[in-house]
Parts: C-alpha cells; sequence; structure tokens
C-alpha cells in the first residue's frame, strides 16, 4: 500500500484526493498537511512539516507557492518522492525542483489529467507526420467565465508537444486582429474562449487541403486532475532521484 502525505488537503482538490483515495485500495492517506488544520476525521490534519510523525511513501502535493519551499525542504532532507501539482510556482521555485530532482524524485505536469498526456502524445506524433504536408495546426481551448489566465496552461503544454514534433520550427499566434495578412505558414494558432460554466474543453486542428483532422479533450470534473495525480503518486514512490513527469506515468 502506498501511503500519501497529502498537502493542501482541506482544499477543493485536497478533498477530492481524499474521496479518490478513500476508494482506492492500494492507496492511503496517511496525513494531511493544510493551514486550515480541519479534516473529516480520516486521516491526521497537521499544520506544518514539523508535527508529520509518519513515514509517507511519497508526497501529493495541492498546496500553494507559499507553502512550496518548507514542503520541498520536508522532501529533500527525509527523501520523500513529491507529487508537484500546486501551479503558479516563481522561476526560482521552479528552478528549484530542478535543483532537488537531483536529490529526490520530483514529478510536475502542466496537467495532471492521463487523458491529456496521451492527448499530448497524440498531437506530437500526428504533428510530425502531418504538417510536412500542409497541414495548419490551430489550437482552441475554451473555459467558465471565472478562469483568469488565457490561454490555459494545457493549450501552452499542447502546442509545446506538437512543436517538440517539429524540431521547434514553428511560433505561436495568439492575436490576429493587429495583422492585416494572410496565415504564416509554420505558426501554431492558439485561441481563448471564456463564457458561462464551460467545462475545460482543448480542441487541436489540423485543417490540410480538402481534409481536416481534429483532436478533443473535455474535463467535466475536478476528479480527472486528481485520479491523475493518484495514478502519479503510486508510480513515483520508491523511484530513484530524477525529474519525472505524466508521461512516465502513461508511457508516452
Amino acid at each position: 500500500m502506498t501511503k500519501i502525505l497529502l498537502t493542501g488537503c482541506c482544499g477543493r482538490m485536497g478533498k477530492v484526493i481524499t474521496e479518490l483515495a478513500a476508494a482506492d485500495e492500494e492507496l492511503q492517506i496517511a496525513a494531511g498537511i493544510d493551514i486550515a488544520g480541519e479534516g473529516d476525521g480520516t486521516y491526521p490534519v497537521l499544520r506544518s512539516f514539523d508535527e508529520v510523525r509518519v513515514r509517507p511513501d511519497v508526497i501529493v502535493d495541492f498546496s500553494s507557492p507559499k507553502a512550496f519551499d518548507a514542503m520541498m525542504d520536508y522532501a529533500v532532507s527525509n527523501r520523500i518522492p513529491v507529487v508537484v501539482c500546486t501551479t503558479g510556482l516563481s522561476e526560482e521555485q521552479t528552478r528549484r525542483l530542478a535543483e532537488d530532482a537531483k536529490s529526490v524524485a520530483v514529478l510536475r505536469s502542466a496537467n495532471m489529467s492521463l487523458g491529456v498526456n496521451v492527448l499530448l502524445k497524440l498531437v506530437r506524433e500526428a504533428a510530425a507526420r502531418l504538417a510536412g504536408e500542409g497541414f495548419d495546426i490551430e489550437i482552441v481551448e475554451r473555459h467558465h467565465n471565472q478562469k483568469k489566465d488565457a490561454p490555459s496552461g494545457t493549450a501552452l503544454a499542447l502546442a509545446d508537444s506538437i512543436n517538440e514534433g517539429l524540431d521547434g520550427a514553428y511560433s505561436y499566434t495568439f492575436d490576429r486582429s493587429e495583422r492585416m495578412e494572410k496565415r504564416r505558414p509554420k505558426e501554431i494558432g492558439i485561441s481563448a474562449v471564456r463564457g458561462g460554466n464551460i467545462p475545460g474543453t482543448h480542441e487541436v486542428i489540423f485543417a490540410g487541403t480538402d481534409e481536416v483532422v481534429e483532436f478533443h479533450h473535455i474535463a467535466y470534473s475536478r476528479s480527472i486532475f486528481g485520479k491523475g495525480a493518484l495514478a502519479a503518486a503510486k508510480y513515483l514512490a520508491g523511484k530513484e532521484a530524477g525529474f519525472y513527469s505524466m508521461a512516465d506515468v502513461v508511457g508516452a
């Protein structure tokens, strides 16, 4: 059984993780960390890493950048693998992850969804085959009206994966309204839609002459990210120091 130390356990994703882990016989949340210090009683909720008295197999982090450094201090000093799901890390914190990965197993991904990470592989392979045949590439992402960032991190990850399959030869275009010219051959257009309670949707379009190939992914709930995080926890437990991603988990 994989024992998890869950940071940010009282937040929305923390509660999703708690519910999913309770239904998985291969997982146990040994303890949680949250400044709220209140849980549902199924496991101890602590306010700091100094209070941890159990030895987890892996840390699953859905906290905040403010808690990041204390978590990594604990992970490195105790050699506990860590699945980093927190977004909004600073450049300095991102650099620290790469450095700490020399001492402990670290897994981080732009999107924890298993489906999205399979999609990243598929669009990379499609781009390598279709771009040379003259197919244009567009990404359209749609989200609810409360999402602040645009384009989404997942849309950018899709663009990066596509460009990886094209040896980095393509540029990204986010806005065509300020230029009066036809579409450039080697560009990836990225568009964002915000409205209502639209579920997170990503569409990758390969548009050729007389044919169009499309890939779609729709996220109907946060549970898909929780399932991915727990799959990552199982994968990472016991791994040697190094930097891992969800591509390793799904075999992409």
